[in-house]
């Protein structure tokens, strides 16, 4: 017993430590960008932020790297219960605590939000506000969902420093767009054909055959103008299969993920097509490299700042 006590005290204080100290972690992410599209269909299919979700998921399966994650695929450390699926045992609080397993990490999401969804102590967080992130976090620590006196603050450190809280504003964006449709299986907020993603703090989707600005405008409910010219293309212009057409204004430069990871042209590359992948105006994409677009000619294995 003591020597649990003990092993309990020192997790805490590294982890108390490692909060004080926090700052911004590729490895953290690296996760963000894995799961951030199924953090934001959870969000819309349970009314549950997605930076909280994420915030969870970092915190709990420690960027999915723990084991439990690894052997388990399960990232939010939620207890057997009541749970008749397969199951592992693990030292937590006590040694050899029964926890779920799930066959994938979209079983551990789903299961996560049904979770909160079915259990009444929960039940008062889904009067507060979708974008109340703190709400949620000191919500979660008091109806017990972690014994970390600390399990608060922790998630709404992460959520700030990786601004996490961007996320939960596409539940308004999907609202505004949706039109009364549903959420399918897929990632994203989806509509009757097309399911809405995030990338660099704005909003796309994937074309898809037969799609122009015009139609694509019509279901999004804003002019084929204004959606060609935040693509910096014509709305006359044929649109590919899969190409992916932004939603917004592109920003200036890259997600800061990349600020020390320049982007090696591959094959069937053009400068356009890289400024779309990261969600960056063509024009920055030359200015950041100090090239000009009359003279540069793209070649494979050039390196080009985006950040």
């Amino acid at each position: 017993m003591i020597k649990r006590i003990i092993l309990s005290l020192s997790c805490f204080f590294i982890s108390f430590c490692a909060l004080a100290q926090m700052k911004w972690n590729s490895l953290y992410q690296t996760y963000i960008d894995q799961y951030k599209d199924l953090a934001v269909e959870q969000m819309m299919r349970y009314n549950i932020p997605a930076s909280i979700t994420l915030a969870q998921g970092l915190f709990e399966s420690g960027a999915g790297r723990s084991q439990l994650a690894i052997r388990s695929n399960n990232h939010f450390g939620i207890k057997c219960h009541d749970w008749r699926g397969k199951k592992t045992f693990h030292d937590d609080d006590e040694e050899q605590e029964c926890f779920r397993v799930y066959a994938n990490v979209n079983e551990s999401y789903e299961d996560h939000s049904l979770f909160l969804v079915n259990n009444s102590r929960y039940n008062s967080l889904f009067s507060l506000k979708i974008n109340d992130y703190k709400g949620w976090a000191k919500g979660l620590k008091s109806a017990g969902y972690a014994t970390n006196p600390a399990y608060a603050n922790k998630l709404i450190e992460v959520i700030e420093l990786y601004r996490l809280y961007e996320y939960d504003r596409m539940y308004a964006f999907g609202h505004t767009y949706s039109k009364g449709r549903t959420v399918s299986s897929g990632m994203g907020m989806s509509g009757n054909t097309h399911t809405i993603r995030m990338n660099n703090r704005n909003y796309y989707v994937q074309a898809r055959p037969g799609d122009t600005f015009s139609s694509l405008a019509k279901e999004f409910d804003v002019s084929a103008r204004k959606l060609a010219k935040y693509n910096e293309r014509s709305k006359k212009d044929v649109l590919q299969d899969g190409e992916i057409v932004y939603l917004m204004k592109k920003r200036t430069k890259a997600d800061k993920a990349f600020k020390k990871k320049p982007h090696t042209v591959r094959p069937g590359e053009s400068m356009y097509s890289i400024a779309q992948q990261y969600g960056i105006k063509l024009k920055s994409l030359y200015k950041k490299n100090d090239l000009n677009p009359e003279t540069y000619r793209l070649r494979v294995g050039d390196k080009l700042k985006v950040y």
